[in-house]
């Protein structure tokens, strides 16, 4: 069976070090808590019916009629070319990283990162990371911080594979103003593919969810050199959307999957905020 030889999202950070060099997930775990609350961010355990999820939430939690909430990528998925991690908790925590520079955003991880249960098991960060169960939970935790905070509508901002779990959460709601995808896995058929490894077989695909799509605004950026995700598979799947569509899509030059989204982040968000507010 085709496998990466590690999680796609981590694969360039220890291309040279190995994955048997990964740190344990009690170590990326306090790491990403110590990320956040260096910065007065405080944890909030989100209890689930299937799964509980961490978010970080900002120091200021005054009612903010429009919230954006950040969803993270897929995280440490595999340990090698075919035994799955025992943790999807990430190492880089890149959507963490964008959130802490968005004021009033809020932060929302994956199920079963930095936080175990019964029901975390490999297939929840392998072939069924955008399944039902994690879109259902994934949904319902922002319900939790949408009356949290008083929202009336939301921004989900997803990075990579949270882009898909962003898309496909918007798709059975009403209430998003605004989809931003950054290097999001948006057809997770092709993307797999294109790699030539096992098809996520347990997942949902935005790209058969479009239609529901059709009537949210949407943000998407790819970096030129991205070679996880290239830019061509988001191209695909905004061709497919109607002219009447809100859809933009920026390819950035110089960027790959990982460089250089959080050190060029405020001013992206200056461009994204420019059609939010137009909306």
């Amino acid at each position: 069976m085709r496998r990466f030889y590690c999680t796609a999202l981590f694969a360039a950070v220890v291309a040279l070090a190995g994955c048997s060099n990964v740190p344990s997930a009690a170590t990326r775990t306090q790491h990403i808590a110590d990320t956040a609350t260096q910065q007065g961010w405080q944890a909030h355990l989100i209890e689930g019916e299937q799964f509980d999820l961490l978010a970080f939430l900002p120091p200021a939690q005054s009612p903010q009629p429009l919230l954006t909430i950040y969803i993270e990528g897929d995280g440490l998925a595999w340990k090698n070319r075919s035994e799955p991690s025992d943790n999807p908790t990430p190492i880089n925590a890149t959507a963490l990283a964008l959130a802490l520079q968005h004021p009033g955003a809020v932060y929302l991880s994956r199920p079963c990162q930095s936080i175990t249960g019964p029901l975390c098991e490999p297939a929840l960060w392998t072939s069924g990371r955008f399944s039902e169960a994690v879109i259902n939970a994934s949904n319902q935790a922002i319900d939790s911080l949408k009356a949290r905070y008083q929202a009336d509508t939301l921004q989900l901002i997803g990075y990579s594979g949270g882009g898909a779990v962003a898309a496909l959460v918007a798709a059975r709601r009403d209430d998003v103003r605004q989809l931003v995808t950054v290097a999001g896995n948006l057809d997770h058929r092709r993307w797999t593919e294109l790699h030539g490894v096992s098809a996520l077989s347990q997942s949902l695909n935005p790209a058969d969810v479009r239609q529901s799509l059709q009537s949210t605004s949407q943000y998407h950026l790819v970096g030129q050199n991205d070679t996880i995700v290239p830019p061509q598979l988001v191209q695909n799947f905004i061709a497919a959307f109607s002219p009447s569509a809100v859809v933009t899509l920026r390819i950035i030059d110089g960027f790959d999957h990982h460089c250089c989204w959080q050190q060029q982040w405020p001013a992206l968000l200056m461009q994204i905020d420019r059609q939010k507010l137009s909306q």
